[in-house]
């Protein structure tokens, strides 16, 4: 049986809640990534930071990412999976939630991310293809 821990990127890179989008931004560049998780201070999951809510969310709507900080977009609570959670789960999860990017938690503690690209490569082509279809269509 595949696991997350299997599949995941281990170490995840964190940003802060209180760093700002454009910190977050350049943590995102340096580690070649399109998404990060934000953590509060108590080292616990905020929420999950992609490229697409800086442009959408920051950039076209005229705000400061100098200024704004990270956990304020943070919305709601973050979709995770469990690190011994299976394959099967993972793809269920992503495409009911419509993500493409899973923070990985053992208890309370982020261990990881995985990303429906690790899933595809994990997994024989048919459950992988399904997996791309059900986050690609409504």
């Amino acid at each position: 049986m595949t696991t997350a821990r299997d599949i995941m990127t281990a170490n995840a890179t964190c940003v802060s809640a209180s760093e700002t989008v454009l910190d977050a931004a350049k943590k995102m560049a340096a580690e070649s990534v399109g998404a990060v998780p934000i953590c509060g201070e108590d080292g616990k999951l905020k929420g999950m930071l992609t490229d697409r809510d800086i442009v959408v969310k920051v950039l076209a709507e005229g705000k400061d990412p100098r200024a704004l900080h990270a956990s304020e977009l943070a919305q709601g609570e973050a979709v995770t999976i469990g690190a011994d959670d299976d394959a099967e789960e993972i793809m269920r999860t992503m495409a009911n939630h419509k993500v493409r990017r899973l923070p990985v938690i053992d208890g309370h503690k982020l261990v990881g991310i995985v990303a429906q690209a690790d899933v595809a490569k994990a997994l024989p082509n048919p459950d992988s293809g399904e997996l791309v279809e059900a986050l690609s269509y409504d």
